[in-house]
C-alpha cells in the first residue's frame, strides 16, 4: 500500500499527465496503449480518464513497480507523437513539472533528466521553482492533520519519533525531496530537504517547554559547522520564547527559519502551500534577521 505521501504524489502525477494523452478512441496513441507497451495494460481501467490514470500509477507502483519508469517513458514517446500532430507539442515545461514531481514515488527517470532531450524542447518559459508550488488535496491535508493530533496522546519518546516521521511526509508532499534522520560523527541530525537549490537541515522538537535561545544557537552552530550553502529548519510544536527569539536576531546573521505546531496546523487546515511558507519566511529573514514569523502574519493565499 502507497504511503500518504506517495498517495498525494500521484495525484500530482496524474495532474500533470492528463493531456499527455487521450484515454481511448486512438489505436496508436493512448494511455491503454502505453500501459501495454510497458506491460501494464491489465491496469489501466474503462471509465473517467483521470481516475484511471491515478489507478494505472498506484497499481503499477504497488504491483509492478520495476514497469514504472518504462511506463511514465511510454507515456512521454506516444505524448510527443500525438501531441505534435495535434498541434500543440509536448513543452519543456510540461517535462520539468513531471521531473520535478517524480521524486514524491521516490523515482527519478534518466532519459526525462538527460540534458540533450531536454534541450530539445529549448528553454523552459518560467523559473524551474515555479514548477513546484503544491497545494495538499482536502482529504490528504485532513489525514495529516489527524496524525498531528494523534502524536500529541501518545508517550513523550513516541512523540518524538513519529513527529519525525510526521514531518518526512509533509516535505515529501510537497516534493521537497525529504531525507529521514541521519548522525554523523558527534551530531544527530532529525533530517533534510531540498527547496529549489537550497538544501535545509532540520531541527524537530515536540516536548513542551518552549524553545528558547540556547536551543537555537545549538542548532545554528550544527548548520554553520556544514557546506555555506546550507539553511536550517527548526520546527518546534510547542513554539519559541520571545526572549530567545529577540536574543538569537541580535550580533549575528540567522542561518535557520523556524516553524511552530500552529504554523503546521495553518498550512494544512488552510491549505497553504508549504512551498510557499518557507519562501517567504526565508526573505523576511533575509530582510529582517528575524528567524521566525508567523504564518498568519505572512500574508499568503490560501487554497
Amino acid at each position: 500500500m502507497l504511503s500518504l505521501a506517495e498517495a498525494q504524489a500521484v495525484e500530482n502525477i496524474a495532474d500533470l499527465l492528463y493531456d499527455f494523452l487521450p484515454g481511448s478512441g486512438n489505436n496508436k496513441t493512448a494511455f491503454p496503449l502505453a500501459a501495454a507497451q510497458a506491460g501494464v495494460g491489465d491496469f489501466w481501467i474503462a471509465g473517467s480518464k483521470r481516475p484511471a490514470i491515478v489507478e494505472l500509477l498506484k497499481r503499477t507502483l504497488e504491483y509492478r513497480r520495476s514497469r514504472f519508469t518504462t511506463l511514465i517513458v511510454a507515456i512521454v514517446h506516444q505524448s510527443m507523437t500525438w501531441r505534435r500532430g495535434k498541434g500543440n507539442p509536448l513543452s519543456r515545461d510540461e517535462i520539468d513539472r513531471l521531473n520535478a514531481a517524480l521524486p514524491g514515488v521516490s523515482f527519478k527517470i534518466p532519459e526525462l533528466l538527460d540534458p540533450a532531450f531536454l534541450r530539445s524542447f529549448g528553454e523552459s518559459s518560467k523559473p524551474f521553482h515555479a514548477t513546484i508550488q503544491l497545494k495538499l488535496s482536502e482529504a490528504s491535508a485532513q489525514s495529516l492533520i489527524a496524525r498531528l493530533m494523534e502524536i500529541s496522546n501518545l508517550n513523550p519518546q513516541e512523540r518524538g519519533l513519529r513527529f519525525e516521521g510526521f514531518l518526512s511526509d509533509v516535505f515529501a508532499a510537497f516534493d521537497l525531496a525529504p531525507r529521514g534522520s541521519f548522525r554523523i560523527v558527534g551530531e544527530q541530525i532529525d533530517g533534510s530537504f531540498r527547496l529549489h537549490t537550497e538544501t535545509y537541515l532540520v531541527e524537530a522538537k515536540w516536548h513542551g517547554p518552549q524553545i528558547g535561545f540556547a536551543d537555537l544557537m545549538a542548532f545554528s552552530g550544527k548548520v554553520s559547522g556544514k557546506a555555506v550553502w546550507t539553511r536550517g529548519l527548526f520546527v518546534s510544536n510547542s513554539g519559541f520564547t520571545q526572549e530567545g527569539l529577540e536574543a538569537f536576531s541580535r550580533g549575528r546573521r540567522t542561518n535557520l527559519i523556524c516553524v511552530d505546531g500552529l504554523d503546521l496546523y495553518e498550512v494544512l487546515s488552510r491549505r497553504v502551500s508549504l512551498i510557499a511558507v518557507l519562501e517567504e519566511k526565508a526573505r523576511r529573514a533575509a530582510e529582517t534577521n528575524r528567524a521566525y514569523i508567523p504564518v498568519r502574519d505572512l500574508n499568503l493565499q490560501t487554497a
